[in-house]
């Protein structure tokens, strides 16, 4: 029997992985994963056609198009279909998607830390400081914390929570398509120079909160709303 989602689970499971990401952060592992794909030369991956045309170029395409699709499909689905969510509910998460393409890409315009190309032991310029030194300029351009490029990919969690109330087989192989894509741009941006580990990891992260509040609304939403009366009841 499928347990239906409890917003107290959600929090739970936030909070877990919020506390596997701290923990990430404190190992200091961003940096030496980095030094595995670059060098004083810089890396040797930031053009190339695996890393820089199919995962960041063609990345996002495949999100623009995945988003016409879901779009389109939104526009034609009935307002109460016989199964699935209906229009309004898939117009809603197409907006909780829309905001975690914001969102993340808005963090990091304001972010003084830079990528790891601008280090000065990959050919750049800045030295290494960590994302939590808030404000803190490194002698780089900045701007790189989190990632945006991965929210191409995180953006779309939100359909894994438009279908698990409906569907959760379709809902566990949205989160999986999509948290596997995301994990190869990252990997992408990784061997780039573009970010660090936990850039991707904290977009992954901040996605999913933005996702688990809208979800919580729309419980919210449902436990108030008055029952239907069945048809021809006086």
């Amino acid at each position: 029997m499928t347990r239906a989602p409890s917003p107290a689970r959600d929090a739970v499971v936030a909070g877990a992985l919020l506390a596997l990401l701290l923990a990430w952060d404190a190992s200091a592992a961003d940096l030496a994963l980095a030094r595995g794909f670059g060098d004083a030369h810089g890396f040797a991956a930031r053009d190339s056609f695996w890393a820089g045309t199919l995962l960041h170029s063609g990345g996002r395409v495949l999100a623009w198009l995945l988003a016409l699709v879901l779009i389109a499909t939104a526009l034609v689905t009935p307002r109460r279909p016989a199964r699935g969510p209906g229009r309004a509910e898939r117009v809603a998460w197409l907006a909780v998607i829309l905001l975690c393409g914001v969102a993340v890409p808005w963090l990091k315009r304001y972010s003084a830390t830079s990528c790891p190309w601008d280090l000065a032991e990959f050919g750049g310029v800045a030295r290494y400081v960590s994302h939590w030194h808030l404000g803190q300029p490194d002698g780089g351009g900045g701007h790189c914390f989190p990632s945006g490029h991965a929210v191409a990919a995180f953006a779309f969690l939100g359909m894994h929570f438009q279908w698990r109330r409906h569907d959760p087989a379709r809902a566990r192989g949205w989160l999986a398509a999509v948290l596997g894509v995301g994990v190869l741009f990252g990997i992408g941006q990784l061997a780039r120079g573009a970010h660090y580990p936990s850039h991707t990891m904290w977009s992954a992260w901040l996605c999913w909160a933005i996702c688990l509040g809208a979800d919580a609304l729309g419980h919210v939403a449902r436990r108030r709303r008055p029952a239907r009366l069945p048809a021809g009841s006086a």
